[in-house]
């Protein structure tokens, strides 16, 4: 087993959406010669930049950042894949000698790394991936998540209901071994020793930052992105595309709702999401250290 003093040294930087670790993240990696490992499940898919807020290259200022761009919308990373990807990232940054930045908002991505988890590798069964989606076409996102609370309160615990998904994920687990979901993630010895670093706003300075973020977004040309990931068949169904903006981008366009009401739902939402996080991301945790942050 792993001593202390061989582990690899990161620093892993948390908190909500809006708070601004990018641009924290970007400043200090130039500062220590790091590199930087997106923990973002929004960025790893290609050709959705503008409704992630996926740092520009001139943002990046020529920092490396991996787990960027690395699946297409209609591929499927799991929490097992997203693991190896950045392991093997991490390990390759430390022996070039830099400085290694976990950066994120996905909080089941970040506490993978930081508490060893090692999920269930488990093929995907397609047949049963497809009638658990009708299941749960038919009876809700909600009450999908009240039955895996009955049948595996654990796992539920851990998923939020939105996340449709995970959901399904946990059940295509449990009825293909036979086994909870909860009771197959065993937890290991982390190969890391981290720094973490919390940076968060006050609420009402978050909120307004993510009312002009959004409003950039569409300024930016976010509708055309949307347009070009629709023209290419990737669907609103898509996994990908459930990250908050593109389902209601793509029902404007349908017809379904006017603009205003799509960026209206887009802020409601992200608010939400911030909500959620701090489920994730608790002041509490002795391991984050905090740092509150204002605009000047």
């Amino acid at each position: 087993m792993s001593q202390p003093d061989t582990k690899i040294p990161i620093t892993v930087i948390v908190g909500p959406t809006a708070a601004g670790k990018t641009a924290f993240a970007i400043g200090l990696a130039q500062l220590l010669n790091a590199e930087i490992v997106s923990a973002d499940s929004r960025y790893f898919y290609r050709g959705m930049d503008i409704g992630t807020a996926k740092p520009t290259a001139d943002e990046m200022r020529g920092i490396p950042h991996h787990l960027i761009d690395v699946a297409e919308p209609d591929e499927t990373w799991s929490l097992a894949q997203f693991q190896q990807a950045a392991d093997e990232a991490i390990r390759d940054i430390h022996q070039r000698g830099k400085t290694v930045l976990v950066v994120g908002g996905t909080g089941q991505y970040i506490r993978a790394v930081l508490e060893g988890w090692s999920p269930p590798v488990m093929a995907p069964d397609p047949k049963m991936r497809t009638a658990l989606e009708a299941w749960a076409t038919e009876i809700g996102a909600q009450e999908l998540h009240r039955k895996l609370a009955w049948l595996d309160p654990q796992a539920a615990g851990k998923i939020d209901y939105q996340n449709v998904r995970r959901t399904i994920r946990a059940f295509e687990v449990i009825f293909s071994s036979g086994k909870l979901f909860s009771a197959q993630r065993s937890q290991l010895e982390t190969p890391y020793q981290a720094l973490v670093i919390g940076l968060n706003r006050p609420r009402t300075e978050l909120y307004q930052r993510i009312d002009r973020r959004v409003d950039a977004m569409f300024a930016n040309g976010f509708v055309a992105e949307v347009e070009a990931l629709l023209a290419r068949g990737f669907g609103p169904e898509l996994p990908s595309m459930s990250a908050i903006g593109y389902r209601e981008v793509a029902a404007f366009l349908r017809g379904e709702i006017p603009l205003d009401e799509a960026i209206r739902l887009i802020k409601r939402n992200t608010r939400n999401y911030v909500r959620r996080q701090a489920n994730w991301f608790k002041p509490s945790d002795p391991r984050i250290h905090w740092f509150t942050i204002n605009d000047v």
